[in-house]
């Protein structure tokens, strides 16, 4: 499955040593907007005194929810409406709507979070898709949100499959989980080889034939006795 035209480490060495870099919004992406008032002052809020204070006013916590990013690049925030965002880092985003809602709010703190980033890894005993909680997310940090490899998986040829390109991942010894423990962007496919064992795959496949074969020896012999 996934076998490249040949076996060339080289272009994960060169993924691995890329600086991290900030998330860029996408179409469909699915983003929280928290808004702040007075610089994120209610973030910083140690002794929970502003948090008393809408209690006592009887105030209830709502729901924090996403909003998605349509397929013009374009997502409709309460108080502002629409405001394109596709293209822009996360950091961009923010400083774009702490403008936009600096006509209702003195002095906004903007935090944006995408929730819909996600990694697909297949060939584990069972193939999943892993949430992105944060950006720059590393392969051995996915590997082990995926439940880490087992004995029957192969550590020296991991791929990973990114669009139109195509590395493979050596993180069998030390050597190479230094050079090929790569940044892994959200829509990513990591695949990780099982090992073959011919011999026990051969009985599995052959197991129910021989179960037959013994049920009818069986069978023959309890007939054919007196």
């Amino acid at each position: 499955m996934f076998k490249p035209d040949e076996a060339d480490f080289s272009g994960v060495k060169a993924a691995a040593r890329q600086a991290e870099r900030n998330y860029i919004i996408r179409k469909n992406d699915l983003l929280k907007v928290n808004v702040f008032t007075n610089q994120g002052e209610r973030i910083i809020d140690p002794d929970f005194e502003l948090l008393k204070g809408i209690n006592q006013q009887g105030e209830q916590v709502k729901p924090n929810p996403e909003y998605l990013v349509n397929t013009d690049g374009i997502v409709r925030l309460p108080l502002v409406g629409d405001m394109k965002v596709e293209g822009l880092t996360l950091r961009q985003a923010e400083e774009m709507l702490q403008k936009a809602f600096s006509s209702y709010y003195t002095n906004p703190y903007v935090i944006i979070t995408c929730t819909s980033n996600r990694v697909v890894v297949l060939g584990l005993p069972q193939s999943k898709v892993i949430p992105m909680p944060y950006e720059n997310m590393t392969l051995a940090e996915v590997i082990a949100m995926a439940g880490g490899l087992d004995r029957d998986s192969r550590a020296d040829n991991i791929r990973i499959i990114r669009g139109n390109e195509f590395y493979i991942a050596d993180l069998s010894t030390l050597k190479g989980y230094t050079d090929n423990n790569m940044l892994i962007q959200p829509g990513d496919i990591v695949y990780i080889e099982p090992i073959r064992r011919p011999a026990s795959e051969a009985l599995r496949d052959y197991i129910s034939l021989i179960s037959i074969l013994s049920s009818l020896t069986t069978l023959i012999v309890v007939l054919n006795t007196p």
